[in-house]
């Protein structure tokens, strides 16, 4: 494969990975409102570490752990942004 091969590659697996966010995304989004019923806060650190861990337990590289928990803190945290946002325009 050559250069170009190689950014194709890439290209579509970006956009898988888009597709899978958008699709944790609207999971997220269902939750919001089940946390509400049942008063579970939009935050819950200890979920958080819970499935930054079991993330860690199954990583087979050659992404170092510490990489893909900070890549998986990034998402959780802008999954809880939309939980909260959509909590606010629920308000209103």
């Amino acid at each position: 494969m050559d250069l170009s091969d190689w950014r194709n590659k890439i290209d579509e697996m970006d956009r898988r990975i888009l597709e899978l966010l958008n699709e944790r995304a609207r999971c997220a989004l269902a939750l919001a409102p089940l946390k509400k019923r049942a008063g579970i806060p939009i935050h819950e650190p200890g979920r958080e570490q819970e499935v930054l861990d079991n993330l860690a337990a199954n990583n087979g590289g050659p992404l170092r752990t510490e990489a893909v928990r900070r890549i998986f803190q990034r998402i959780i945290d802008e999954m809880r942004s939309i939980q909260q946002e959509a909590m606010q325009d629920e308000r209103k």
